[in-house]
């Protein structure tokens, strides 16, 4: 792992830092009270080729791994994107592009890879279901064969985009669990055209980043062919894996790429609110809580930097990505804290925009993974029994 970084990072994060001070902290704030989907701004981000990140060059994108994704993310996210930053980057131009990538036939490659480099097309990635929850391995959705197609039906929950979407990645079973020697068997992954008229989507109303829904999605009788699959029929389970670790650690991105902006936001504050004839900023009782929390968000930057590292290089990383995941969550939610009150009473107003920070960032408590299932993870790996 290399700490000079490479001329094409000083690249993303100056295209970055352009797309936030155009799409900056009053932009956001308009598009979240509107309920209104940053359409320009999705745009913007296929323009400057960051939806192409991580899909190869013969595929039309930039052939780049994680290490530049997470930095993308980070920066918009520092420089007045807030949350969206990683949100509108996360889901199609992530974890669908690394799934395509690496378990996708070659027709499928073609068939979607070009389009989500451009940000023509756009991905949900269904996993989520209301009686599942974390435990991924217990979904009821189930693709049954019939002939040479399969037959989908489920109900899945907080599906990101799902509204808007060209296309889905489903997560079924396709053996029910009983019947598999191992839990992890009989899952399987279908690409479906949510142009179907037997899916069915309904936005749920939600705390916050209301500039994009996330929705309950009804599959019903829903017909695909076999080309739809995929990856290998039961073997989902680790085709989804691939997907998880850079989820964690886009996460971890957004939460130190907001909790930099909140911060940034208050010390230019801090330095200019007096009271009592002093600047705010002087006391050390408003000073040093953001200090130490930021100190822990450089922490976690680093440790999101060694996971997405990792996953470039084709190695293990589930540990560095939960830790990174973790970390990163604990110190932003600090940062954005600290911020908030050293703007006192200010900060509960709209106008200053860090309660939308503060509200953003609590998501990543609980998503894409909780923090006590990020914790169960490195729990195990540290030598505790298994708790899940």
């Amino acid at each position: 792992m290399e700490f000079d970084a490479p001329p094409e990072h000083a690249l993303i994060r100056s295209t970055a830092t352009d797309i936030a001070s155009e799409y900056g902290p009053e932009y956001w704030r308009e598009k979240e009270e509107q309920g209104e989907f940053a359409t320009d701004f999705w745009d913007e981000l296929g323009e400057a080729g960051f939806h192409g990140l991580l899909i190869p060059e013969e595929y039309e994108g930039a052939g780049m791994g994680l290490q530049e994704m997470g930095l993308a993310m980070e920066a918009l996210c520092a420089e007045g994107c807030g949350m969206a930053g990683t949100w509108y980057l996360v889901v199609t131009a992530g974890m669908a592009a690394i799934a395509l990538r690496e378990s996708g036939t070659e027709a499928q490659k073609e068939e979607y890879l070009p389009d989500v480099a451009t940000g023509d097309r756009m991905f949900s990635f269904a996993i989520t279901e209301p009686d599942a929850g974390t435990n991924t391995l217990n979904v009821g959705t189930r693709a049954e064969r019939d002939g040479d197609e399969y037959v989908l039906n489920g109900k899945k929950a907080w599906i990101t985009f799902a509204d808007r979407a060209d296309d889905l990645i489903l997560v079924t079973r396709t053996t029910p669990k009983d019947e598999v020697e191992k839990p992890t068997k009989g899952l399987s992954l279908f690409l479906v055209d949510m142009d179907d008229p037997a899916i069915e989507v309904s936005p749920i109303e939600k705390h916050a980043l209301n500039y994009s829904k996330s929705c309950e999605v009804f599959v019903e009788d829903v017909r695909v062919p076999e080309s739809a699959l995929l990856g290998e029929e039961d073997e989902g389970w680790w085709h989804l894996v691939e997907t998880l670790n850079p989820e964690r650690i886009g996460f971890a991105a957004g939460a130190t790429g907001v909790a930099e902006l909140a911060t940034s936001k208050a010390v230019d504050y801090a330095n200019d609110r007096e009271v009592f004839g002093a600047p705010i900023g002087t006391h050390q009782g408003v000073s040093f809580p953001i200090t130490q929390a930021y100190t822990n968000v450089e922490t976690a930057r680093l440790m999101r930097q060694k996971a997405a590292w990792l996953f470039d290089e084709g190695r293990e990383c589930g540990y560095e990505s939960n830790v990174a995941k973790a970390a990163a969550v604990e110190a932003g939610i600090e940062a954005v804290y600290h911020a908030m009150q050293a703007f006192g009473g200010w900060g509960y107003a709209k106008e200053y925009d860090v309660e939308r920070w503060w509200r953003e960032i609590n998501l990543t408590r609980l998503a894409p993974v909780t923090q006590q299932m990020a914790y169960n993870h490195i729990s195990q790996e540290m030598g505790f029994p298994r708790a899940y």
